[in-house]
C-alpha cells in the first residue's frame, strides 16, 4: 500500500473518531424525555419503595469515576426536594440490571414517577439545574428553581 494513502486513510479513521467522540459528549447530562407506560417494581433494584413524589434512580460501577460527583449531586437534591428519593444501583456485578434499564455508560441517571414509571432519561455526569426541572416537570410542580 502506497504510504500516502496509508496516512490519508489513517488521518480520516482518526477524524471521524474524534467527530463521533465530540457527538457523543454533546448527549451527556441531557434530558431524555422517554414515553413508558410499565412500571418498575422497586424490588428489582433492592427497594422497599418508591419516593412519594419522584425517585432519582442512579446506575453505577464500581471503576465509575465520574459516579461519586453525581451520587453526591443527586443525594443533594433528594435531601432539599420533599417527597424524593435518590437510590444507587451498582452494576458492577448486576449485568441484568445494566440489560433490563439499557445501561450502556456509567452513570446513568433514571427519574421515575410516584407510580415508578420511568420519565426521563440522563447519560454522564448531570447538573443539579437540569435534573431539578426535570423533576419539577415530573411532580406537575409548576415552580421551577434554576
Amino acid at each position: 500500500m502506497n504510504p500516502q494513502v496509508a496516512l490519508l486513510a489513517l488521518g480520516a479513521l482518526v477524524l471521524a473518531t474524534a467527530l463521533l467522540g465530540m457527538a457523543l459528549r454533546r448527549r451527556e447530562g441531557r434530558a431524555k424525555h422517554v414515553d413508558m407506560r410499565d412500571r418498575v417494581d422497586p424490588r428489582l433494584v433492592g427497594a422497599d419503595a418508591w419516593g412519594e413524589r419522584a425517585t432519582l434512580l442512579q446506575f453505577s460501577t464500581e471503576f465509575c469515576a465520574r459516579c461519586p460527583g453525581v451520587h453526591r449531586t443527586l443525594d443533594a437534591i433528594a435531601d432539599d426536594t420533599d417527597g424524593v428519593i435518590h437510590l444507587d444501583v451498582d452494576l458492577t456485578h448486576r449485568v441484568d440490571l445494566a440489560k433490563h434499564f439499557s445501561v450502556l455508560q456509567t452513570p446513568t441517571t433514571l427519574i421515575l414517577d410516584r407510580n415508578g414509571v420511568i420519565q426521563t432519561r440522563f447519560g454522564g455526569p448531570v447538573a443539579r439545574a437540569v435534573v431539578e426541572q426535570e423533576i419539577h416537570r415530573v411532580t406537575g410542580d409548576r415552580h421551577v428553581s434554576v
